[in-house]
């Protein structure tokens, strides 16, 4: 019997692979990010400081990051899709109950175990891509996924924040745990059964074995670093605008605010578009300079001019996509075993930047101002970009 090669961009089941892996991205990415568009609300309901606040959002990726690991081993012995499936149903449960939360501990309680659940999603994601996606086309349909999963984000976003600004935001998290439920529902049904899956008794691997190979490739300790950089960063740059923006000299208000978040079209497009350029001049030149867009646009949030600041969001957020696309999935692509494994500490990293930087960056926020959590942010990314060009030079044929 031939060796299964993947399916072939453009068949009926590289369309529904990707098709389930969007509505996986929106169950995912939508909860864990839903109290983000509501920190100022929060903040005010709780009188509670920023950074504190901000914890509903870095104890979720906390528990992401601690969970990608044992998820990525379940899915080694169950199945990619069996373990995403798994992990969504539960995850979306919890995105139920956590809304009613009574008092700060017990919120942040949950909200760590429904990271901890949804980490089944991005443990095992790209893995499954790897099985089940012809090998040229990964990259290209990782940029895909990642796009998806912006969409998630955004709708996340896009639903807690008006929805808590009319009635509050309890009721705005409850709506996106609704809408969760749905796209979980949606995945299931879309998703093919996978042909690729060997399962790592069946395949003799050990789990340290893999750790270790992964963990001692300088190139995928870059990769690694990509994430836990550019996410910090990019997580900072989300949690904080907001503040800004209500304060002087805008003094926007809040249902406006919530509305930032459309800029994460500009990431839908760009991480679809990545993989693709990626493809034409190499996946080093388009990381590098997917960084250097994230702190033009970055900087561009520095001034104090309302159309400046969102034309500097819109543009930092399409160069963070394009750099994650390009990131994670070419993290699967380098890996020799243990694909699985090494998108999992990939995602480890990425959610680790995630927890402490959006975190750190409101103690910036506090005691420097805005100015001083922009250069925190083109620091991180500034250093990310360094370590792309000088470490991730093309191979030699």
């Amino acid at each position: 019997m031939a060796e299964w090669q993947g399916h072939e961009r453009g068949s009926r089941e590289y369309r529904r692979i990707l098709a389930g892996l969007f509505f996986a991205g929106v169950a995912t990415f939508a909860q864990l990010y839903s109290t983000q568009a509501l920190l100022p609300e929060i903040a005010a309901e709780l009188r509670i400081a920023p950074a504190t606040a901000a914890l509903t959002l870095s104890v979720a990726a906390i528990g992401l990051a601690v969970g990608v690991i044992p998820w990525s081993v379940l899915a080694d012995r169950i199945g990619r899709v069996r373990a995403m499936t798994i992990a969504l149903a539960g995850a979306s449960l919890i995105a139920l109950v956590v809304p009613f939360s009574p008092s700060i501990p017990v919120l942040l309680a949950g909200r760590f175990v429904e990271g901890l659940l949804v980490a089944g999603v991005p443990a095992t994601a790209i893995a499954l891509l790897g099985e089940e996606i012809a090998k040229r086309d990964i990259v290209r349909a990782a940029g895909i996924y990642v796009a998806g999963t912006s969409i998630g984000g955004l709708s996340g976003r896009l639903v807690a924040g008006p929805v808590g600004e009319l009635v509050s935001w309890r009721i705005g998290v409850l709506a996106v745990g609704f809408v969760c439920g749905l796209a979980t529902v949606a995945f299931i049904f879309l998703v093919p059964r996978a042909r690729g899956f060997v399962s790592s008794r069946a395949a003799g691997r050990g789990l340290g074995h893999r750790l270790a190979v992964n963990l001692k490739s300088p190139r995928l300790l870059v990769l690694y670093a990509q994430g836990f950089l550019l996410m910090g960063a990019f997580v900072a740059l989300y949690n904080y605008l907001g503040f800004r923006l209500l304060g002087e000299p805008f003094g926007l208000p809040q249902l406006f605010v919530s509305l930032i978040f459309v800029a994460y079209l500009s990431g839908t497009v760009s991480a679809s578009w990545a993989g693709g350029v990626a493809s034409r001049f190499g996946p080093q030149r388009v990381l590098v300079g997917a960084g250097l867009v994230m702190i033009a646009g970055v900087a561009l949030t520095a001034v104090d001019q309302l159309a400046v600041v969102l034309v500097g969001l819109v543009v930092a957020t399409a160069g963070f996509f394009a750099a994650h696309a390009i990131a994670s999935g070419w993290t699967g692509r380098e890996a020799v075993v243990g694909r699985a494994q090494a998108s999992s500490l990939y995602n480890l990293a990425y959610y680790a930047g995630s927890s402490l930087f959006g975190w750190f960056g409101g103690v910036v926020l506090a005691w420097a101002g805005w100015d001083a959590v922009v250069g925190l942010i083109v620091a991180l990314v500034l250093l990310a970009s360094i370590l792309a060009a000088v470490v991730l030079r093309p191979r030699r044929a």
